[in-house]
C-alpha cells in the first residue's frame, strides 16, 4: 500500500495506546508455562462474577439473537434505585471507558485543555488527544501519591474544559477528601467539569467519602464515572456509566453509539447490583487480603503506599521492569509503569494468589539488583 493512503490526523499519530494487563493466555503462550497462572495485574475481582448475575444471564441465553435495549431501561431503573438518582441522570456505555471517550467527543475541542494527575489512567489523556486537546499534568504529593488539589487547581485556565480525578486513585490508590473536592470546585473556571472517575468507590469504608452523587444532586458542575468491572466482577462484559445533570447525559447520549451496552451486559449488570452477600464478601476479602500483600510486602523490606481500593502500589527498591519479568516467569502478572520506575501495582487476590505472588516477590528482590 502506498504511504500515501496511510496518511492520518496528526492526533492519531500522538496517541499511545493502552497498555492493559498482560492475558494469562498470552503468559501461557510467550513464556511456555504450563501451571497455574496467577493474575493479579488488572484489578479484577478474585472471586469472579456475582452468582446473580450469572443465573440472571442463564436465562437471557435464547434472546441473545436480538438487539439489546438501547436505552438500558431495566438497568437504569436498577442503577437509579440504588443511587436514589433520577434515571435521566444515568449514561451507559462499554465500560466506562468508553463514557470518557464519549465526554472527549462532546465537550472538548482543539486547543482546549483537560487537567489530571500524574501519573494516572492514561485514557483521560488519550480522549483529549483524540479531541486535538492539550493534557496538563499535576504531579502527585510526594509520599503518599495523592492529587495535589492545590497544585490542580493553579493549573487552571480559561482554556480548562474537564478536570478528570480518579477517587480512589489509579494506580496509587489514594483517595481525594471532601474539603479537596471543595477547592477544585471553587476554582474550576464557569465552561470547565470536574469528572470524578470512581472506579473503586464500592471498596471505600469511610462514610465521609465525597460520593458524586451528591455533587449532581446539588447542581455542581460534576460528572462522575461509575463501573461494573471491580467489584460486581464483570469486566469481561464491559458495562459501565456516567452520573450527571440531565442536561450534560442529554448533551453526552447524542455522541453514543446505538446499542453500546449489549443484552448480557445490561442483564448481569442489573442482578449484581443486588447481591448484597456476593458484594460484602467481595469487600471482606479485599480487606483480608490488603492485610495479607501489605504485612508481607514490609518483611521483604518493601513500602506500600496506603490504599483504598482493590489493589496495592508496592516501592521494591529495584528498576520495574526487570522485577516485573522476573516474577512472570514465575507464573504471577502483576504491573509497572514507566512513570513508577521502582513500584510494582498489585490486584488484591484470594489468600493462595497473594501467597503465591509473595514467594515470587521475594525471589525476584533476590534475583534483581537494586
Amino acid at each position: 500500500m502506498k504511504a500515501s493512503r496511510l496518511c492520518v490526523s496528526e492526533r492519531i499519530e500522538k496517541l499511545v495506546p493502552y497498555q492493559p494487563g498482560k492475558p494469562i493466555e498470552t503468559v501461557q503462550r510467550e513464556l511456555g508455562l504450563t501451571g497455574e497462572i496467577v493474575k493479579l495485574a488488572s484489578n479484577e475481582n478474585p472471586l469472579g462474577p456475582s452468582p446473580k448475575a450469572l443465573d440472571a444471564l442463564l436465562a437471557q441465553l435464547p434472546k441473545l439473537a436480538l438487539y439489546p435495549d438501547g436505552g438500558c431501561h431495566h438497568l437504569r431503573e436498577a442503577v437509579s434505585e440504588a443511587l436514589g438518582i433520577s434515571g435521566s441522570s444515568l449514561l451507559f456505555g462499554n465500560g466506562s471507558d468508553e463514557v470518557i471517550h464519549l465526554l472527549g467527543l462532546t465537550f472538548l475541542d482543539p486547543d482546549d485543555e483537560i487537567v489530571v494527575g500524574d501519573p494516572t489512567f492514561s485514557l483521560y489523556e488519550s480522549a483529549a488527544t483524540l479531541a486535538g486537546a492539550k493534557t496538563i499534568k499535576v504531579p502527585l504529593t510526594p509520599g503518599d501519591l495523592a492529587h495535589d488539589a492545590s497544585a490542580m487547581a493553579a493549573a487552571f485556565t480559561e482554556k480548562t474544559r474537564l478536570v478528570f480525578l480518579a477517587n480512589p486513585h489509579n494506580p496509587t490508590g489514594s483517595v481525594v477528601g471532601k474539603k479537596d473536592i471543595e477547592v477544585l470546585l471553587a476554582a474550576l473556571p464557569s465552561r470547565a467539569f470536574l469528572v470524578l472517575d470512581e472506579a473503586y468507590t464500592e471498596y471505600v469504608t469511610d462514610p465521609d467519602f465525597p460520593q458524586a452523587t451528591e455533587h449532581v444532586k446539588n447542581g455542581a458542575p460534576v460528572i462522575g464515572l461509575r463501573t461494573f468491572s471491580k467489584l460486581y466482577g464483570l469486566a469481561g462484559l464491559r458495562v459501565g456509566y456516567a452520573i450527571a445533570a440531565p442536561e450534560v447525559i442529554q448533551l453526552v447520549n447524542q455522541a453514543r453509539s446505538p446499542f453500546n451496552v449489549n443484552l448480557a451486559a445490561q442483564v448481569a449488570a442489573a442482578a449484581a447490583l443486588t447481591d448484597d452477600a456476593f458484594l460484602a464478601r467481595s469487600r471482606r476479602e479485599n480487606l483480608l487480603g490488603m492485610q495479607q500483600l501489605t504485612e508481607g510486602s514490609l518483611a521483604l523490606g518493601c513500602r506500600v503506599v496506603p490504599s483504598r481500593a482493590n489493589f496495592l502500589l508496592i516501592e521494591t527498591g529495584r528498576p520495574c521492569q526487570p522485577l516485573f519479568q522476573a516474577i512472570l516467569r514465575r507464573g504471577v502478572i502483576v504491573r509497572a509503569f514507566a512513570s513508577l520506575p521502582t513500584m510494582l501495582r498489585v490486584t488484591i487476590g484470594t489468600c493462595a494468589q497473594n501467597t503465591v505472588f509473595l514467594r515470587a516477590l521475594g525471589e525476584a528482590l533476590s534475583e534483581v539488583s537494586a
